[in-house]
């Protein structure tokens, strides 16, 4: 029996196949990883967050994206696709298709059956490097539960955990806040 290896992707040649592909992948060290679909709850999270985010920040400097606007994070080789990320001031981007963001304030990661011990170990932990990221949150969709990471002025992260319907998120880089009765708005746990 012999073992394949994989041939090495440099960055230039995934976003070259992730440019003119229908389906998103993404890129770790020279490793492409297909993305898989999302669920019914997965996504009224998701559109969830990003109308209550969006209704807050209308007439300031801040953007929105919800799950197409690529991340790169230099440190560890990753272009990513978070599930909903928010920029506030100028963006930076790669290069001039637009298309993969360097600066994200605030990324949030909608956590399903298959992919939460990555978005919870490795994906936060690559987050982390980005200098721009000032919080991030994990959002579980089969309980109600919302892990928000803040940064500190000394770079140190600590973590806030909600549980209630009745919580409120503060989140301080952006000035909005989540309440987590309207992230979990038509999700019956």
């Amino acid at each position: 029996m012999s073992s394949q290896i994989k041939p090495f992707i440099t960055p230039a040649e995934y976003l070259a196949i992730e440019r003119k592909s229908e389906q998103r992948s993404e890129y770790l060290n020279g490793e492409i990883f297909a993305m898989t679909g999302a669920s019914r709850n997965h996504n009224l999270i998701s559109t969830n967050i990003v109308v209550s985010l969006g209704l807050q920040l209308r007439g300031r400097p801040c953007e929105v994206y919800a799950s197409d606007m690529r991340v790169k994070v230099t440190a560890a080789g990753l272009y990513t696709y978070p599930d909903i990320v928010v920029i506030c001031g100028e963006p930076r981007l790669e290069d001039e298709h637009l298309d993969t963001l360097l600066n994200p304030t605030l990324l949030v990661e909608i956590l399903s059956e298959s992919t939460e011990r990555y978005d919870r170990i490795a994906k936060s932990s690559y987050y982390r490097t980005l200098d721009s990221l000032a919080e991030h949150l994990l959002v579980a969709q089969d309980r109600h539960r919302v892990e928000h990471y803040l940064k500190q002025p000394d770079n140190q992260w600590i973590l806030f955990d909600y549980h209630s319907l009745d919580s409120v998120v503060a989140l301080r880089s952006i000035d909005c806040s989540l309440a987590l009765s309207d992230v979990y708005e038509k999700i019956s746990n």
